[in-house]
């Protein structure tokens, strides 16, 4: 019974989001734009030194679930917090 047991191989490039160094493309840009935003605000190095934090941050997050990013966002987005969430300890949601 056991050498019955077929196996297909799944390629783990078709089920993954697009990714660049090590992170989505998404949050990347994001990154990106931000960095430039407050380098540009400041005028200081210090803000490429945060945004190579908050990158290796988010290399780590996407080393387990490559989709974190994108599932948080939709989390975030529909399932606001209720008016009575200290009460129930829960939110709704919004369809």
């Amino acid at each position: 019974m056991a050498g019955d047991l077929r196996r297909d191989i799944l390629f783990v490039a078709l089920t993954r989001p697009q990714m660049f160094a090590g992170v989505t493309y998404s949050f990347f840009i994001i990154n990106m734009v931000l960095a430039v935003e407050l380098f540009l605000v400041f005028k200081s190095f210090k803000v490429l030194l945060i945004a190579l934090v908050l990158h290796a941050i988010g290399a780590l997050l996407c080393l387990r679930e490559p989709r974190f990013f994108d599932l948080w966002i939709a989390r975030v987005s529909k399932c606001p917090r209720v008016k009575n969430y200290r009460l129930w300890r829960c939110n709704s949601y919004r369809p």
